[in-house]
């Protein structure tokens, strides 16, 4: 008798939270509960088997909808922007249609208390809807949808005249609209809901990223302060820079005290998509409660050969992969650790990286000898604290530890904030050990990653297990050049995801710098002298 596999969703989101009881807890103040009862009574399923029947959630889309329309004591909204990032076909667009009726038409807005102090909703009566996308297709996802959405009742009562662009009620009060990528023309808009479709497309070459700054600034001038956007994406490519990707690292940067609702079911990292049931417990773990998509189906175009293994992921199972090549996959890194023991007096070189406010800053080490790599300290900024800079005399003491307890043959270090306490350092130790190597100076970084990357798959540098280390080797992404090498080969720097990204590079950077310090000594003869304190380099 087999045991079926079980597969873990990674869940982010207030949606997912349970209680003790392990039962979903849900907002205690919310307008969800009438719009869950308005949408059943006006609103229809506009496609599919179930055509004509009243509109219903799922149980994890009404959940959504409950957090989405979350009120505070005060009877104003607790998030002030959303994004529901699933898998494809989960019913998104749906989803996004209803929540568009219900901001045109529907009890969307915070009317008092009641005598049993729950909050009324009542409606936006010149309600501004707009769908946006950067390509019209894009907002027919939606628009074509509300044909069919609105009951004859809801049609009748609410004086709604379809388009297929604009729709109107209450003889042109309130409208729902098709947007796309023409930010001028839509600067000064006063929308009151903005559904942006598929940002994981928006980037700065279609003008998504000009698109959403409009939206933002356009919804912040509402009165009172009700007006938001709900993003509807699939799992972005961390290796664009999408409007997808910046929500993402907004939410990161602000945790989960922050007033964006964001809200996502992916698979596990390590789902094997060769593994039959593996690939089917991931697969039904996204799909959560749509029922009607199909698992087989999907495992098939888990299959097919003509997509790339990063899109499969991010359609199917809701991951964030890039389909540009990462620099060190995780499987190479795990290869080389190992555990080596330093003996105080040993010949190493150093390799220093760092920030004085928002990025990590790292020390890293590597015995010349064996090519044996440890992070001697990393400093980063404690996650909730907006204001923090390094302490430059503590770095400086973690560094002179370093110096007497191990022959140092050479330091690299990137000057970026930190020139004038490395020319302290270097006037301390000598300018020969103590080395400026500019991280920008793209034709030595490009080589010097090149190097570390050769030595990494052949087995040269081993480095001892560290979490830390390993991260920020697998959040460094290579961004091209314009060099080449030797063999006619591009060349390329590691950077983070983007500038903002709260993924940091930094130990991995000193990795490469400490590296080239040890080929250095290597060159200059240092493993043929037997008295390392002697060492001119």
């Amino acid at each position: 008798m087999t045991t079926a596999v079980r597969v873990e969703p990674v869940t982010i989101g207030p949606t997912w939270r349970r209680n003790a009881a392990g039962r979903f807890v849900l907002p205690r103040r919310t307008l969800g509960w009438e719009i869950l009862g308005w949408t059943h009574e006006y609103l229809e399923q506009p496609d599919g088997p179930d055509a004509g029947d009243p509109w219903k959630f799922t149980d994890e889309q009404a959940r959504f909808l409950l957090w989405w329309y979350a009120l505070d004591e005060h009877g104003r909204f607790v998030y002030r922007d959303g994004v529901l990032q699933r898998m494809k076909g989960w019913g998104k667009d749906p989803l996004g249609a209803a929540v568009c009726a219900v901001e045109f038409v529907g009890p969307c807005r915070f009317g008092g208390w009641g005598t049993d102090g729950k909050p009324l909703a009542i409606p936006h009566l010149a309600s501004w809807v707009q769908t946006a996308a950067v390509a019209i297709e894009q907002t027919k996802n939606t628009m074509t949808l509300f044909p069919g959405l609105f009951s004859t009742r809801a049609i009748t009562e609410f004086g709604i005249d379809l388009g297929k662009e604009k729709i109107y009620a209450y003889e042109g009060q309130c409208r729902i609209e098709a947007v796309t990528s023409a930010p001028r023309t839509m600067e000064g808009h006063r929308p009151t809901f903005v559904l942006m479709n598929e940002p994981h497309h928006w980037l700065a070459n279609n003008e998504g990223h000009a698109m959403a700054r409009v939206i933002v600034r356009n919804l912040g001038k509402s009165r009172d302060g009700s007006a938001r956007s709900l993003r509807i994406t699939n799992a972005h490519n961390p290796g664009e820079d999408s409007v997808a990707r910046q929500d993402l690292e907004a939410y990161e940067t602000q945790g989960e005290d922050s007033d964006i609702l964001y809200d996502s079911v992916e698979a596990p990292e390590d789902v094997d998509l060769d593994d039959d049931e593996q690939l089917r417990a991931a697969i039904e773990a996204c799909r959560g409660d749509s029922y009607w998509l199909d698992v087989a189906r999907v495992m098939k175009e888990c299959r097919d050969p003509r997509a790339s293994e990063p899109e499969k992921r991010r359609y199917w199972l809701n991951q964030n992969r890039s389909d540009r090549s990462g620099w060190i996959t995780p499987a190479e890194w795990g290869a080389i650790a190992r555990d080596e023991t330093v003996e105080d007096g040993a010949l190493v070189t150093l390799g220093f990286d760092g920030s004085r406010f928002r990025d990590s800053t790292a020390l890293v080490a590597t015995v010349v000898a064996t090519g044996f790599q440890w992070v001697i300290r990393v400093w980063e900024r404690p996650e909730g604290v907006a204001l923090w800079e390094i302490d430059a005399e503590e770095v400086t003491e973690t560094v002179a530890e370093a110096f007497e307890r191990y022959a140092v043959w050479r330091m690299y270090c990137d000057p970026y904030w930190w020139e004038d306490t490395i020319a302290h350092w270097a006037g301390r130790w000598g300018d020969d050990r103590v080395v400026f190597f500019h991280t920008n100076r793209l034709g030595a970084m490009s080589m010097a990653v090149k190097d570390y990357e050769t030595s990494v798959r052949a087995a040269e540098l081993g480095h001892a297990p560290d979490e830390t280390f390993a991260e920020h080797v697998a959040n460094s992404v290579k961004r091209p050049t314009g060099f080449k090498d030797e063999d006619g080969l591009p060349l390329y720097v590691i950077k983070k995801e983007s500038q903002a990204s709260p993924h940091k590079i930094d130990i991995a950077v000193a990795a490469v710098l400490s590296q080239q310090a040890r080929k250095a000594a290597i060159a200059a003869g240092a493993l043929d002298d037997p008295d390392p304190q002697f060492y001119t380099p």
